[in-house]
């Protein structure tokens, strides 16, 4: 059996992570303006496991680390079948509606930035998406995992059916 440490760094290593977004905020204090970043980051394993996180701080790097572990923290599981997700999923969080479908074998992710992101650290090698109305990052992820978080395997919902 491995020391505890060693396994810990071993479960980090698996993840992948991938920034989607940095945006530099100015705060307007009294002696002028403070300026700091903020950071969305996705993490995945590329097995199933995927996360995402906000990261605000006075530098990028920081702003980066502090959303990669709040990433990690809110992972999920997608189940997928045939190497795409199972049925076709609607999501809207805010202003953005988002249209996730099943692609055949070998036609690849055919999806814009966020989504893209997340497929590719899921481990969807098959994905049709369509971002509608905002596309402001932020929401566009939120409702990705908004969507990966309908899915279900295929005997799963036939137990619900039941």
């Amino acid at each position: 059996m491995q020391p505890t440490k060693e396994r810990d760094e071993q479960k980090k290593d698996r993840f992948e992570d991938r920034v989607v977004s940095v945006a530099r905020v100015s705060k307007t204090v009294k002696g002028g303006r403070r300026m700091s970043f903020s950071a969305l980051v996705v993490v995945g394993d590329k097995q199933g496991m995927v996360g995402f996180g906000l990261g605000k701080a006075a530098e990028v790097p920081e702003a980066v680390r502090k959303a990669v572990a709040q990433a990690k923290k809110s992972l999920i599981s997608v189940p997928l079948e045939k190497n795409t997700i199972p049925f076709v999923v609607n999501a809207k969080y805010g202003a953005s509606r988002l249209l996730l479908s099943p692609a055949a074998e070998g036609k690849g992710i055919v999806a814009g930035g966020p989504v893209r992101a997340v497929a590719e650290l899921a481990g969807i090698p098959n994905l049709m998406a369509k971002v509608q109305g905002s596309r402001n990052p932020h929401n566009v992820i939120k409702a990705v995992f908004k969507g990966l978080g309908l899915l279900s395997t295929t005997e799963e919902y036939r137990k619900a059916r039941q």
